[in-house]
């Protein structure tokens, strides 16, 4: 009997593309490992940002291209603990934790078991069967500082560290403190905001565009002083969104 024949589906590679952004930040993320390991640390921090500016796009051109799937969804979870929970830890311990030992191996392991588990908390925000009673805030926030954020963040000492090398590197139990304090704002439960949410009017366009160009410029031009700034000014948006939270909770309490 003869057997019907087989259909094999077909897909354009415009629909793989995604990935392949996720694979090339990935790329990034262990590049900058091994710029570390040389002492190149410029190199390796600017691989990770590399890596935030792909996993920005991964998802974005999905969405657009209507290419959305469930291992395209994963694989991007596990890349951003490669770029944002190891990478970033492996580096600053070897620019400025080693001098600590064990002190600062344990306080790189924090840093990147606190990523992990904010990565599993957003997996788990976006299945509504599996979610957990407070994890998810209003869609316009995120749980915790999102991990490429925390990463940023993680990263501001060597940014500090590249403009002023007569200053030396933060004093390794410091540094150590910090990496922990960063993990501990990965995994709390306060909301920050997500910019995803940002709108502004059609006939504005044209600011947005030459703020971009700008900001671009200023990155390409002065990559350590515009991150210091652009990290710093998050910082501050952090400090009044803790400030609303504890606001609205105290208003919530007294009604």
């Amino acid at each position: 009997m003869a057997q019907p024949p087989k259909y094999r589906s077909e897909l354009h590679l415009a629909q793989l593309l995604p990935n392949l952004i996720t694979f090339s930040a990935m790329c990034a993320g262990l590049t900058g490992i091994r710029f570390a390991i040389f002492g190149q640390f410029e190199a390796a921090v600017g691989m990770i940002l590399v890596a935030a500016v792909l996993d920005g796009l991964d998802g974005r051109i999905a969405r657009l291209l209507r290419s959305e799937s469930e291992i395209g969804a994963e694989l991007d979870s596990l890349v951003d603990f490669v770029n944002f929970g190891v990478a970033p830890g492996l580096i600053i311990y070897m620019w400025g934790l080693h001098g600590l030992q064990s002190g600062g191996w344990i306080a790189t392991l924090i840093y990147a078991s606190c990523c992990l588990l904010r990565l599993a908390r957003f997996n788990i925000g976006n299945r509504p069967n599996l979610l957990e009673v407070g994890d998810k805030p209003a869609s316009s926030n995120f749980t915790g500082v999102p991990s490429p954020a925390g990463a940023m963040l993680a990263l501001l000492p060597t940014y500090v560290g590249f403009l002023a090398p007569s200053a030396g590197v933060l004093p390794p139990p410091l540094l150590a403190l910090y990496m922990v304090l960063i993990g501990g704002l990965m995994i709390s439960r306060f909301p920050t905001p997500s910019f995803k949410s940002v709108t502004f009017y059609a006939e504005n366009v044209r600011y947005v565009i030459v703020g971009f160009v700008a900001l671009v410029a200023a990155l390409l031009t002065f990559p350590w002083e515009t991150m210091v700034i652009i990290t710093l000014g998050y910082v501050g948006v952090l400090l009044v969104s803790l400030w609303q939270a504890r606001k609205d909770r105290r208003r919530t309490s007294a009604d």
